[in-house]
């Protein structure tokens, strides 16, 4: 029977609306960070260390492993503890941080960011194979590198570096003071004085922010503090070199970095007397402000391998004669995925 021309394109309009509605129907069945796991969606905690004596002990209990190979970068997905997981090494510097921490993001769905590995110690009172776990990172080494002590004032007005489109860093409004050089004939200004980062991301879009430090979770710092691991004393590939104080998980504080490998104490005592920091090392800092800028809540645990320039640290051999250090980090860190699964679980 021939279909009237009316009838024909009612039906036509009826065919249009179920292919559209099926379309709908699949997209909403699909992943929905798709923008973010352009090769794995399935949901993820993100592990990223910066060298492999940091993750071996990691990567060795992980199971269901399959590794991706992505511009060159080993990914690593299965399970750690019961948690879904993706496990990177970075290699070390803010740069590579910052690259494969985004290229994590990028490529797989990650829920959370976890930093595991070791550092420098800045504040005395902590110890060869302590976990540092800082509610905070900074950069103290993105600077504006004076002439002289005296405040910048490139922009007519001291302190004033707007028009270069950068910010010194302040505290509770004043400007944070410049490295001063120890010399026989007293401290010597370096004219170093810390800046803020800019941050672009969807949040503050298009305007950006300046940020000196970048938060750690809240609710993954509280879990840290009920944290009971063990931690060793002596490190598995030389028992005979041991620490003389048992090392601690410490939560709290700020941790800094930086692309020097810091050997000065001078430096380090800057650091701890101006920022109260608790740790340094070169990735951390980069870490977070990727994780900020993808709005994806963070942690970071850093076991002490020596006091940064350190030379009259009499434990520092037993780091680097035994793996102590990297030892407690992945303690620490097995300890925190357990007991997140234990209460992802309830």
């Amino acid at each position: 029977m021939p279909v009237s021309k009316p009838l024909f394109n009612t039906l036509r309009r009826s065919a249009s609306a179920l292919l559209l509605g099926a379309a709908l129907s699949s997209a909403a069945a699909a992943p929905a960070a798709d923008k973010h796991c352009l090769s794995d969606c399935k949901p993820r905690i993100g592990i990223v260390s910066a060298f492999g004596a940091e993750a071996d002990i990691l990567l060795e209990q992980t199971q269901k492993k399959r590794d991706w190979k992505i511009n060159g970068n080993r990914f690593t997905t299965g399970e750690l503890r019961g948690n879904p997981v993706v496990i990177v090494l970075s290699g070390v510097s803010v740069v590579n941080a910052t690259m494969v921490t985004q290229l994590m993001m990028d490529h797989f769905h990650v829920e959370r960011l976890l930093m595991s590995g070791i550092a420098g110690g800045v504040n005395p009172a902590n110890h060869v194979g302590d976990v540092i776990v800082p509610e905070s990172w900074a950069m103290p080494m993105e600077v504006y590198w004076n002439g002289d002590g005296g405040l910048p004032a490139p922009c007519g007005t001291a302190g004033d570096v707007g028009c270069l489109g950068i910010r010194l860093a302040t505290d509770n409004g004043k400007q944070r003071p410049d490295f001063k050089i120890d010399t026989p004939q007293g401290p010597v200004s370096s004219g170093l004085f810390m800046r803020e980062n800019f941050v672009m991301s969807a949040a503050n879009a298009p305007q950006g922010e300046f940020r000196f430090e970048f938060q750690a979770d809240a609710e993954m710092l509280a879990l840290a503090r009920t944290l009971k691991p063990a931690l060793a004393k002596c490190g598995p590939r030389n028992p005979a070199l041991c620490v003389s104080v048992q090392p601690e998980l410490r939560v709290g504080g700020r941790g800094v970095s930086g692309t020097a490998f810091l050997a000065n104490p001078g430096y380090r005592t800057y650091l701890y007397d101006n920022l109260q920091a608790q740790v340094v090392d070169m990735e951390t800092a980069a870490f977070a402000q990727v994780a900020y800028a993808n709005r994806v809540p963070f942690i970071a645990f850093r076991s002490l391998s020596d006091l940064a320039g350190g030379n009259d640290f009499k434990d520092v051999g037993a780091f680097f004669g035994s793996g102590l250090a990297e030892t407690n980090e992945a303690n620490v860190t097995l300890a925190f995925l357990e007991a997140w699964r234990r209460r992802t679980r309830r």
